[in-house]
Parts: structure tokens; sequence; C-alpha cells
């Protein structure tokens, strides 16, 4: 991919990024904010949803497309969804907790919060909320954030609550499962003061440190998102939907600069040709007797192929606008949109069984010349005839230049079209929820998780990388709590972060344990119940039987400890046993000798206890 000169190509980027947090419920009602496996579901129920008028009576362009994909979604319901995430009752009353942790999120980006948090309704019909729009509240405005590139305006940060999970495709629609629906979420948007992919993710990476440092927002894939409003000077805002990693935000607006550049390019290449985009054809009877399986199986079904002539397009269709994605890629994205599978164009013909004598009827039955290219789709004729429909209005958008609109982040940094970009015809008020005084004097400014490095090396003597690693870990929270209950800071971080990654290395469940069998267990070690060395072993069984409390799993594995005169037994056995070895090696044997006998008491011992008792033992025999 071509480097680019960003300020020459006049980059303007800003960012909105997506933060789940961590309540026990929801933002409107009492509901759990655990996540659920889709085979837990107790129920199933079904919606049809349709845009409304916002207050003015006008129809938002986004929501008008999607309606116009008829599709049923198909809700998984579990024993704690309640009503109000069926929308079959009024929402409550905002969560407070909720409420608080945007407000300290608010206090780290220097907002002003405003004086009355009022509940608004944003359209959206994609099936993601049972009722047909989020709700959602602006909280506070006029942040910033800085970076090596200059300062970040944040614009505003939203309370509102996280869409439903899409489980899956269907033949009807989409299913969706309504544990996610509901968990509070911020929205923190920032002003278009982003020149460069580097600036953009530097931005991102100190928003999402903020984040963090409350300790009170979700980890995880999916917990977090990032969408990229991007343009350049002679093209188009397009809004970037649902990166996941910070790490790809550089990479995203990089290719959709690169992206930008190729449509202006092709743009310009088609006026110089005089471009044009014809009228759909039924040319089904061409295909009759085809050798395509993927168009025989569309005709099989009764279906009809629509084709297009594009005038001044031959060559560019295929032409390459991001890594393995084409002009044509976009065509087909917009077909998909109305249920085709995809697009067939003269540019890759021929391929996929498609005959030299079935291209030149295709070509003479829409009456393309030399230079032109030939779209077509084979489907059921409504399918066929709204993504032929869809074809047209982006190839003629391809003459203009360089659309707006909304478009998905794909896993390589690429994108694909969704929907044109959102007006604000799809806000309203919500009827349903009273309005809120926030006060910010009521929340502490959490501490940065940057200060809490240096804290930690100051106040707990644990080095630079343990403390990086301790404050940026989703255990911190938990590694405060115990450390302030009495737990040594250096075994509670290298529990955290050392022994619970050696586990995972070893497939251990780690997942399993609770921060309640986290904390006992430390408690535990702490008090002398049990032997540091007998951590692991604890964990270890406390992940394959999480049933069991950290007590019960001490006394299963037997590591309540032993005296001092059961260690001196089993040490002087030890080295009475490997007498010769001893005589001959002196305390050259202590390590091997060390290890059996560590062995031997199965973690029930103090390290440092063993090894003194062995050195005084390996001295007298030797």
């Amino acid at each position: 991919m071509a480097e680019h000169d960003y300020d020459e190509l006049g980059l303007v980027a800003g960012l909105e990024i997506h933060q789940q947090l961590d309540t026990e419920t929801k933002l409107f009602c009492n509901c759990p904010t655990e996540l659920r496996e889709p085979e837990e579901a107790v129920r199933t129920f079904t919606r049809y949803l349709h845009p409304t008028r916002s207050e003015l009576g006008e129809l938002d362009q986004a929501a008008e497309e999607e309606s116009r994909v008829d599709r049923e979604f198909e809700y998984l319901a579990y024993d704690t969804t309640c009503l109000v995430e069926a929308d079959e009752e009024p929402p409550r009353r905002i969560d407070g907790e909720a409420l608080d942790v945007a407000m300290e999120i608010a206090t780290l980006l220097d907002m002003s919060v405003v004086d009355q948090l009022r509940v608004m309704r944003k359209i959206v019909v994609d099936g993601s909320n049972t009722s047909g729009f989020q709700r959602t509240a602006k909280l506070a405005s006029e942040g910033v954030v800085d970076t090596e590139e200059g300062p970040v305006r944040i614009e505003d940060l939203m309370l509102e609550e996280e869409s439903a999970q899409r489980v899956e495709e269907t033949e009807k629609g989409v299913k969706y499962s309504l544990d996610r629906l509901g968990i509070p979420l911020v929205e923190i948007g920032t002003k278009p003061d982003i020149r460069s992919p580097t600036q953009a993710k530097e931005a991102a990476e100190t928003i999402g440190m903020m984040l963090r440092s409350t300790g009170a927002v979700k980890r995880g894939l999916g917990t977090i998102r990032q969408d990229v409003n991007i343009s350049i000077a002679d093209g188009a805002r397009v809004e970037i939907k649902g990166v996941q990693s910070l790490d790809d935000i550089d990479t995203i607006v990089e290719q959709e600069v690169h992206r930008q550049v190729q449509l202006l390019e092709i743009s310009d290449t088609l006026q110089q040709r005089d471009a044009s985009v014809g009228s759909p054809v039924d040319v089904t009877d061409i295909f009759a007797d085809t050798d395509s399986g993927v168009i025989q199986r569309a005709l099989d079904s009764g279906g009809v192929v629509h084709a297009v002539c594009l005038s001044g397009f031959d060559e560019i269709v295929g032409r390459e606008i991001q890594p393995d994605r084409r002009l044509g890629t976009e065509f087909s994205d917009h077909a998909k949109r109305h249920g085709a599978g995809g697009i067939f164009h003269t540019d890759e013909l021929p391929a996929y069984g498609i005959s030299e004598a079935e291209i030149a009827d295709l070509r003479e039955s829409v009456e393309a010349e030399e230079h032109d290219a030939v779209v077509f789709v084979a489907a059921d004729s409504e399918t066929a005839e709204l993504s032929i429909d869809a074809v047209v209005d982006r190839a003629e958008t391809a003459v203009e230049g360089v659309p707006e609109e909304t478009r998905g982040a794909n896993e390589d940094g690429t994108s694909r079209y969704l929907r044109p970009l959102p007006g604000v015809a799809r806000m309203y008020p919500e009827t349903d929820v009273p309005p809120v005084a926030p006060d910010p004097t009521e929340v502490d400014q959490p501490e940065l998780l940057t200060e809490k490095v240096s804290r930690y090396q100051e106040e707990h003597g644990l080095d630079s990388g343990l403390s990086e690693q301790i404050a940026y870990s989703e255990y911190m929270p938990l590694f405060e709590r115990v450390v302030t209950d009495g737990v040594s800071p250096t075994l509670a971080a290298q529990t955290l972060e050392g022994t619970l990654t050696e586990l995972r290395r070893d497939s251990v469940p780690v997942s399993q344990l609770t921060e309640t069998h986290l904390e006992d267990s430390l408690h535990l070690v702490e008090e002398g119940s049990v032997p540091s060395e007998g951590l692991t072993t604890l964990l270890r069984t406390l992940a394959a039987s999480p049933e069991l409390t950290a007590e019960e799993a001490a006394e299963q594995e037997g590591l309540g400890g032993v005296s001092e005169s059961e260690i001196r037994e089993t040490v002087t056995e030890i080295v009475e046993r490997n007498e010769e070895q001893v005589k001959s090696e002196g305390m050259g044997a202590f390590s091997a000798l060390m290890g059996e006998c560590m062995g031997s008491l199965r973690g029930k011992a103090e390290g440092d206890l063993v090894s003194q008792v062995l050195r005084e033992e390996i001295q007298r025999h030797s």
C-alpha cells in the first residue's frame, strides 16, 4: 500500500469509544450484567421492527434503508430476562452505580457534567434492541486528552444501554441474545482534531487507560469498541464501526485514507471517460442452459438474473481499492444488504462456469460497448431487483467520488459497507424515564493507571515491570482490595500476574476461579494457614472444582501445613537415603535434594524453612 502525506491530503478524524461498565445491574432494570451461553436460554420470541419518524416528522435515511430488508428477529431469553428487556414493560430509573462510574470518567477527561440528564431514544431497527431504539443520554461535554501531536478535544460523553448480542444469521433474519442488552455503556466522542493514524491510536490508548483507571469497566473481547470517523479534503466523512482492538486503529485510518484516494482516482478516470450507468435489464433467458452452478441453483429455485450496463467502467470494477477488495467488492456489499449472495461482473469473467458466448449475449442484451462493464445478480425476483438497484446507486456515486456512509471494520484493517450515515432524525425524547440531576461532587476523581504504577513502586516496593503489569491488569481492583486487607503486595501481584499466567499456559481453566477464590487463597497464605509453596496446588484444585471454597480445597489437598519436627523427619530421611551423594558433593547436592524434599512435602511447608533444615542436615552428614 502506498505511503500517503496525511497533511497534504487533509486527513481529519475523530473517535467514538464505547465501553461497557462493570456494574451489578443493567442501566434500566435490575437484571445482572453477566453474559450467558446461548444454550442456557429458556425461551425465545420474535419481533419485526420498523422505523418511526422524529418529532419533526422526519425519517432517518439509515433506518429507512434497514427497514427495506424484511427480516425476522429472534431473541434468546434467560432465567434472568425481565419484561423491560423484552420491551413488554417500561424501563426503570437510570442505575445509580452506572451514573457514578460515568461521572468518574467525566472528571478524568476534565469534562463539564450537565445540570440535568435527559434520556433520548435513538432509532435502531437492525434488531439489536427489542424496542427498535436505543436509550441514550448526554452526561458531559467539552473535555480533552493530550497526545504528542497535540490535544484532542472530547465533544461529549453519553451514558447508554448496550445492544443485544448477535448470535447467528438465520434463514428468516437474525438471532440475538438478550444477556448483553441493557448493560450500561459510555460512549465518548472526540472532535475531529486527529490528523494522523498514530495520533488516532495514541488518543484511543489514552482514553482507554482513563477508562480502566476507574476499576469499574468490563474487560475482554467485545467490552470496548472503537468507531472511527475519517475524511480527506476531496473525499467524504466515513464512519467505520466495530474496531475491536486499539492496536488496529492506525491501520484502519491508513486503509480508509488509501480507499478514499483510490476512489477519487477512479472517479477522475470515470469522469474523463464520460461514464454513466444504465437501467437494469432482465437477462434470465441468456442463462437458461448455463454451466454456472451458482446461477443454475438460483434459476432452479425460480430465480432470475438482472444486469446493468456501466458505461466506461471496463477494468474499473475489478480495480483494487484496499487489499483483496475491489470496486466490485463495494458493489457486492450493497447487493448483499438486500439478500443477494454477491454479484458477477465482466472484469472477472469468464469464470464461475460462465462461457464467452454467454458474456457476448449478455453485453448485447444491455447494449454494452467495448469500454463498458456489465454487472449482474442471480437471485429470486424481489432480491435481484433490490440488489441490482443498489448496485446502480453505488455505481452512480463512484462517478461522483467518495460516498458518505457507515462501514464495518474487518479483521485485516479493511472495511465493508453497512448503511448510510445516520442523521438527527433518528433521535427523539424518551418519555418513560424521568430526568436526573447528576452531581459530580458526589464522586472522587479516580487515580490514573500511570499514577498507580509509580505508587506501587514507591509504597509497595514492586519493580517497574510488575507494577505496570498489575496496574493495567483486570485484577487491579482485587489487588488493591487484598493489599488494603493486609496481604503482602509482592505475594498478591506475583500470584495474580505470575502464577495465574503459568497456570493458563498449563491449560488450567483459570477462568473458573472467582475473585472470592483468589482473595480467600491469598489470605490463607498470608495468615500462614497454607504455605506459599502450596498456593499453586490450591488454585489448580479450585479451578478444577470451583464449587469448593478455598478452605475446603486446602483441606482436600492437605495443605494445612506441617510441623517443624515433621519437616526435619522428612528431610533427614531424604538426606540419609542419599548419604553417599552428600558425602561426595557436600553442598553441591543441595539443589537436587531440595527438589526432592519439596516434592515429598507437596507444598505443605514453607521453602525457607525446608532450605534451612536441609542445609543443617547436609552439613551434619558430609
